[in-house]
């Protein structure tokens, strides 16, 4: 019996669409070599359908910690399962936990947590005020202003003297002023007070603490069209610096929120103007934004009811890429690189040997992880088709141009995973 597996269709590479075979050791989930001809008994793709490389959302809020205060919301299995739904491969869970992982034995401890999902969670540890870098090469959150659990500063200078400590780390940055939110914090709605000069004033203290540390940096879920020109510019003068867009900020704007949404659409940074999303849009479009990341933060229904900030989408990943696709005229190319390409380098410094050289990328070595778009059946997303635990999401009876074929995580297709329910 061959220990080989094979897909077969139009896969998604830097030059374009070929069709191709990819095979792959069933052993080791590691593709082993490219062919232009599939094999009798290969998994083979109709013309309907985009074979790209897994998909990666390198930041969602996974809820589970050792404390296990919040895994009615989600626990890594549930999100393991809702990142398959939603076409997702890998995924980078944020540390904003009851008990964070700020030192290596916290960090070990929701480590050994994770091993529990379907997919790989790579982890971020999280910065606070009296936090040091690990011996171990991780990735690093820091929330810039306030947000749920105890990780955030409520000063520049405060956040200064702490960064210092972090000189040549990875770190990721939620850009919002605290003294500006401070400043806004009686205002008469969500959007008021946590405006756009927070993030614009977050986000060149963000630019200058990057270049001064020699941080590589990436600024998460951005949302305000005025901000990107700070962060074209710093790229340009060759500060390392990368960014986050989310499905919500490129579908939704302020003009969209009604008394019935407006708490199912509260999140952090809010919604903005259609000119920022317009200009969103034309950044991604452009190459100039480096990532497509959900900020999936999953709330029951009862505490967005309540107004807790945070959307839940990872479930809708895949739906979405449709969307940007055929109705926003995205490139392949694009798409690839926001979805695949660049989600399997970041994560690539921190992922066990035994992913080859990783995600991101259709080609021998590689993890047999795929993400097979049919760009030709449409969606209409429902809440019964939710994984998440959190059981919605804010595209509820929103009809998508395209759907999710299929989905290999790492050699398995997604029907023969555990408890995957079609």
């Amino acid at each position: 019996m061959s220990s080989e597996l094979s897909i077969s269709g139009l896969m998604v590479f830097a030059d374009g669409v070929q069709r191709k075979t990819a095979f792959f050791n069933k052993e080791t989930g590691l593709i082993t070599r490219l062919s232009d001809t599939p094999e009798p008994d290969s998994v083979i793709y109709s013309d309907d359908c985009l074979i790209f490389p897994g998909f990666g959302d390198i930041h969602i809020h996974a809820r589970e910690d050792v404390s296990q205060k919040h895994i009615y919301k989600e626990n890594f299995s549930s999100a393991g399962f809702a990142a398959l739904n939603g076409g997702v491969t890998h995924v980078a869970d944020m540390p904003n936990n009851p008990v964070p992982p700020i030192d290596s034995e916290s960090y070990f401890a929701k480590q050994a947590l994770a091993l529990k999902s379907p997919v790989h969670i790579t982890l971020y540890a999280g910065i606070g005020p009296s936090t040091h870098p690990l011996v171990e090469s991780v990735p690093y959150k820091v929330f810039m202003g306030p947000s749920i659990g105890e990780l955030f500063f409520r000063t520049n200078e405060e956040l200064e003297q702490v960064i210092s400590r972090y000189k040549n780390q990875n770190v990721s940055f939620h850009c919002e002023d605290p003294v500006v939110l401070e400043e806004n914090r009686d205002k008469n709605s969500h959007e008021e007070r946590r405006p756009a000069k927070a993030e614009i004033l977050a986000t060149e203290f963000a630019l200058y603490l990057i270049e001064k540390y020699n941080l590589t940096g990436k600024l998460c879920h951005y949302s305000t069209g005025e901000g990107l020109p700070l962060i074209l510019a710093a790229k340009k003068r060759g500060i390392r610096v990368t960014c986050e867009i989310t499905p919500t900020h490129l579908f939704f704007d302020k003009t969209m929120i009604t008394e019935k949404n407006h708490k199912w659409l509260q999140m952090n940074p809010p919604l903005r103007n259609p000119e920022d999303k317009k200009v969103l849009l034309s950044a991604l479009k452009n190459g100039d934004i480096e990532y497509l990341a959900t900020d999936h933060a999953p709330h029951s229904k009862e505490e967005k009811l309540k107004g807790i900030s945070g959307v839940s989408h990872l479930d809708t990943y895949g739906l979405f890429v449709t969307w940007l696709i055929k109705y926003q005229h995205i490139s392949i190319e694009t798409i690839r690189n926001v979805c695949s390409l660049n989600p399997g380098k970041f994560v690539k410094p921190y992922i066990p040997v035994r992913f080859g050289n990783g995600f991101g990328e259709i080609q021998p070595g590689y993890s047999a992880s795929f993400s097979v778009l049919n760009l030709n059946k449409p969606q209409q997303v429902r809440s019964e088709m939710i994984r998440s635990r959190s059981g919605w999401s804010p595209f509820e009876g929103i009809t998508f141009p395209g759907s999710i074929e299929d989905v290999w995580f790492h050699g398995i297709q997604r029907s023969r995973i555990e408890g995957f329910l079609l």
